[in-house]
């Protein structure tokens, strides 16, 4: 009762005119950010401080923390309108999106997102009100075993990806993990398969990756498929979902929305692998596996919950132990300091009311960020609708913008269209891009905590260890499951 009374003393705090007014600003500012390639939620974050210097401290966390909600939701859409992640979490968004919007129905799909990531928002901000500390406490128990043992889990996901080619999906998830080694050995500093480049001492940047793979990468297999360049637009429906098609995905929403919270309090876990898992999970406990890839809402849902969901969980350890649980959150630690708060216990103790309305602005950010979502649709339906003439030079203009923009490079941008060459290639031979990225996102983790668990001890050390014993028996169960179902399905068949 005590949490419930300091909510509602925090709505008091904000539902006037000025907190408002912030929070659409934030979540405005939040789905821009999310939608222009290269700019991430912690970018969009850290760009914002200096525009908070003199605002009331409560206030700044408004604006802040809606701009971290409303970006990781507003990635999804580009995702889904036009097969071009806007942040790193929304590559899950393509695997269903874009494939509803090539069928003329890219309505039903944003549609799905948007009502999928406000559920997932507000869920993950109910568990970031009501259970922080207990999480929080969980979460330190993570060790190095623990992080290699979640790595291997989220690698796993290839099975769902694979669209019935395992093996070509499995050589796909080797060229992202051996695309991963590139670079500065996190260890003994030696430079590894740079082959004297100067600019791949740090590897190849995640954000031109991704827009290569993706969004060039189908631009040039549609340029190689039509011959030229259509100058006619495509009609597409603005149709929305319907009650009844959310109402059947709801137990795939709080799946995915749970999943999203509960990786997101792991500090370094993250939106994107809590995507992919949330993913994974939810074609995996579906009644229809098979419709995954090919324009499922439920694998829609599934990310979109997900990925707004860590955003609550990643307050979790930030504002009850003063952990960051992601790269967001870290620009949110200096951004608290820089307004005379410590996050921590003390935080909770000493300026309770801040706390109280920043929770409270996050229920109403998720609720401004349905309307604009849900309002914007149309806008993007119309873009989408441009002839191809127009659209894929836009679409690569803001892809090189996006690429240099991450650390002003020009060798960012040949990283780009490199990429987007072997996205092509991977198209063309019906291999899936997705799992390039998984190798890309979770090498580095997996690499580096096994490491580092070896340093500690034997490799027993992921046996004794509980949770890691249990996320690599989880592992297993999700990498063999999708191949001996169809055996097991035949068997029951046979018998029956």
């Amino acid at each position: 009762m005590t949490i419930f009374f300091n909510l509602l003393e925090g709505f008091r705090l904000i539902l006037h005119g000025y907190p408002l007014a912030i929070i659409v600003l934030g979540v405005t500012m939040g789905i821009l950010v999310g939608v222009l390639p290269g700019l991430s939620p912690a970018m969009g974050v850290a760009l914002l401080v200096p525009f908070s210097y003199g605002m009331e401290p409560l206030s700044a966390l408004i604006l802040l923390g809606s701009v971290y909600a409303a970006a990781n939701y507003g990635g999804t859409i580009t995702a889904i309108a036009i097969n071009t992640p806007g942040t790193p979490s929304a590559i899950v968004s393509t695997f269903d999106g874009y494939p509803l919007t090539q069928k003329g129905q890219p309505g039903r799909a944003l549609g799905t997102s948007v009502i999928a990531s406000t559920a997932g928002g507000l869920l993950g901000t109910l568990v970031l009100v009501f259970f922080s500390v207990p999480l929080a406490k969980a979460a330190l128990k993570f060790g190095p075993a623990e992080y290699f043992a979640l790595a291997v889990f989220g690698l796993t996901i290839i099975s769902s990806l694979s669209r019935g080619n395992y093996v070509k999906a499995f050589i796909a998830t080797l060229i992202g993990l051996l695309l991963n080694t590139v670079g500065m050995d996190p260890f003994t500093g030696y430079l590894r398969f740079t082959f004297g480049v100067p600019e791949l001492a740090e590897g190849f940047s995640f954000i031109p990756a991704l827009i290569g793979l993706f969004a060039l990468g189908e631009i040039f297999l549609g340029i190689e498929r039509s011959g030229a360049l259509q100058k006619a637009g495509r009609k597409f429906s603005g149709k929305m979902p319907a009650l009844r098609e959310i109402w059947e995905i709801k137990r795939t929403i709080l799946q995915s929305s749970l999943l999203g919270t509960l990786i997101g309090v792991v500090p370094g876990a993250g939106a994107t692998i809590a995507a992919f898992i949330a993913y994974g999970e939810a074609r995996r406990t579906s009644k229809h596996p098979e419709k995954f890839g090919q324009g499922a809402l439920e694998g829609i849902a599934a990310s979109g919950a997900a990925t707004s969901g860590s955003v609550g969980g990643a307050l979790v350890p930030l504002l009850t132990l003063g952990i960051p649980g992601s790269a967001a959150t870290a620009v949110l630690i200096g951004a608290l300091m820089l307004h005379g708060l410590t996050p921590g216990p003390e935080l909770f103790k000493n300026n309770a009311p801040v706390v109280n309305g920043l929770f409270a602005s996050l229920f109403l950010a998720y609720g401004v960020m349905f309307l604009l979502g849900y309002l914007g649709n149309q806008l993007w339906i119309r873009i989408i609708s441009l002839p191809q003439a127009l659209l894929y030079p836009i679409i690569l203009s803001v892809a090189f913008i996006g690429s240099y923009a991450v650390s002003n490079s020009m060798f960012d941008v040949w990283s780009c269209l490199g990429f987007g060459i072997l996205g092509w290639i991977l198209r063309r031979y019906h291999f899936p891009t997705a799992p390039v990225i998984l190798g890309l996102i979770l090498g580095f983790l997996a690499e580096t905590n096994f490491r580092r668990a070896l340093l500690m001890g034997s490799a027993r050390i992921f046996l004794v260890r509980p949770v890691s014993l249990g996320l690599l028996i989880l592992a297993t169960i999700s990498f063999f499951y999708p191949l001996l179902k169809p055996k097991w399905d035949k068997v029951r068949t046979a018998k029956e």
